[in-house]
């Protein structure tokens, strides 16, 4: 085995990994990494002047090309700025290896951060490297974890006498592996037993579902069984938007929608945590009426909150398949009338659905502040066929699924939890993992306000995103959930003011824009929208449209 110092080895494991970017805000604990990066041309540094951003492009990157992203931050307290978009990245299984350098081991008495402690309670795995013959095996595994489903993030501190020392080291990267895991037949047998019986079946199409590729089984087993399909979580394209039996996304821990699926006798949740939400409201979601199959690569998932009659710890696709030809086998041909039946009814709700939002969409045409209906009304009308939306647009999230259809795989890419900030990062990830597709960010502006370092990051790379802020000069999220808190929780009226959660100073983000280099233009026409758009995509470069919005709840 060569010998070699720590900071080699550990270049030599990322180049074996084929790690192409380096995502981070360097400090003094990482001079050892920075000094050895002029050897390695082929890694290249991508800059960041906040950690956020930093994990939000390493969020983006790894999620739209399905490779390990790799982030280096500074000691403590550049993890720590990172920590809300590490928990981000836990919350929806994002491939990421994060690392940070810490003080050399040897400063036991003078007092070092414990980097592991802070970053484990959200990550697959957190180690730290005292060693420089360490450095190899802990990288290995680190990508190994990363990426083997359930995928997530994974953190290694870097102690600064492993990267100085040096030792008899062996490069050999992770291995590709064969994850997609087969379910257990009896698993199949008795999903499929209840769905093929069912009077109506709902199915919950979740992100580990889409990331499994497993959209296209899930289809056809909906129509199959007639089952209205939902989702709680739209971060990928969980199930074609235009399907006639697709009705968007609910809140199953809400009461209201708990009503909904009260009339469910069959639930199958395939790849996502079953019911999450911020709220607490007693008993369970669903009724005792109600049979709950939960398909899974995240085992921690099943059984976790609602009472489950079959789990099965598989590959969702692979799943999926074998669930459908079992219920194909087994249905009647009264049964399979009854589910035409069913699909015919979900179809004539779903254009329900699409009348009443078109109708808003009338009644607001000429609204001013322009409505999110409008907004998005008009970007759907200027984006290319082949653009891909980075959704962070929070409170305007339904108006934008009611404008625009996601039916193509890798159409759409979108933020998983509160954790705000996500998206001004995000999209130069997913733009560096598809060079040659458009690549558009529809971010709330207290969203984009987290993390609007970024533009300076746009400008310094050169990086041709457009960002389309939804300017609603206002915390709107928050309102909405004040709403349900009062109504729901507290059984209330609504409240009479809401404070904290305005911006009588409105936030110039065009402004802000125009400072970092990024051309940025504020939009109160929405006839300005489509042209402003097709000029910001031609141009080639980075732009923001900071577009001013209703923000009424």
């Amino acid at each position: 085995m060569p010998m070699m110092t720590g900071k080699q080895a550990f270049m030599e494991m990322l180049r074996a990994e084929d790690v192409k970017y380096i995502f981070g805000n360097p400090g003094t604990s990482e001079s050892a990494i920075m000094a050895s990066l002029p050897d390695y041309a082929d890694i290249q540094y991508m800059l960041v002047i906040q950690e956020g951003v930093g994990m939000g492009m390493a969020d983006g990157y790894a999620t739209a090309s399905g490779a390990p992203a790799f982030v280096n931050l500074h000691i403590e307290t550049g993890l720590a700025n990172g920590v809300s978009l590490l928990h981000h990245a836990w919350d929806g299984g994002t491939p990421l290896v994060l690392t940070a350098g810490n003080k050399d081991a040897r400063k036991l008495a003078e007092g070092r951060s414990d980097l592991v402690e802070m970053a484990r309670q959200f990550t697959k795995w957190s180690a730290e490297v005292t060693h420089p013959e360490q450095v190899p095996s802990v990288m290995r595994r680190a990508f190994t974890e990363a990426k083997t489903p359930p995928t997530g993030p994974v953190f290694v501190a870097l102690a600064a006498n492993a990267l100085e020392d040096s030792a008899d080291v062996e490069i050999s990267p992770s291995i590709d592996g064969y994850h997609r895991a087969s379910p257990d037949p009896a698993g199949v047998e008795a999903a499929a037993e209840l769905l093929a019986k069912a009077a109506n079946p709902v199915i919950f199409a979740g992100d580990r579902l889409a990331q499994s590729g497993g959209t296209d089984a899930a289809v056809r087993l909906a129509e199959l069984i007639g089952a209205t399909v939902y989702t709680t979580s739209y971060a990928r394209m969980n199930f074609p938007q235009s399907h006639p039996q697709f009705l968007g996304r609910i809140n199953p821990s809400l009461p209201a929608w708990r009503e909904e699926l009260a009339n469910g006798d069959v639930v199958l949740a395939v790849g996502m945590d079953v019911f999450s939400g911020f709220f607490y409201f007693s008993g369970s979601v669903l009724t005792k009426r109600t049979s709950l199959i939960h398909v899974d690569s995240a085992s921690r998932a099943i059984g976790r909150s609602e009472p489950t009659q079959v789990g099965i710890v598989a590959d969702p696709r692979a799943a999926l398949a074998d669930i459908h030809d079992a219920v194909q086998q087994r249905m009647s041909g009264s049964q399979r009338e009854a589910a035409r039946g069913r699909a015919g009814n979900v179809s004539a709700r779903k254009k329900q659905m699409k009348a009443q939002w078109e109708l808003r969409l009338k009644d607001t045409w000429d609204s001013r502040p322009m409505s999110p209906e409008r907004m998005m009304a008009e970007v759907a009308r200027a984006l290319p066929a082949d653009a891909i939306v980075v959704d962070d647009s929070i409170s305007s999230k339904d108006a934008l699924h009611g404008a625009i259809d996601f039916d193509r795989p890798d159409s759409i890419y979108g933020e998983r939890i509160g954790a705000i900030g996500w998206g001004m990062g995000a999209a130069m990830g997913v733009k560096l993992a598809h060079p040659d597709r458009p690549v558009a960010a529809v971010v709330g502006d207290g969203s984009a306000m987290m993390t609007v370092q970024a533009l300076w990051t746009a400008a310094n790379a050169d990086m041709p995103v457009v960002y389309l802020v939804c300017n609603n000069r206002s915390y709107r999220i928050l309102k909405v959930n004040m709403n349900i808190y009062k109504a729901q929780v507290l059984g209330e009226s609504p409240p009479g003011a809401y404070v904290g959660m305005d911006f009588p100073n409105p936030l110039n983000l065009a402004g802000m824009a125009n400072a970092c280099g990024v051309f940025g233009r504020v939009i109160e026409d929405p006839t300005e929208i489509a042209p402003a758009i097709e000029q910001a995509l031609a141009s080639g470069k980075p732009a923001l449209l900071d577009i001013m919005i209703d923000g009424s709840v």
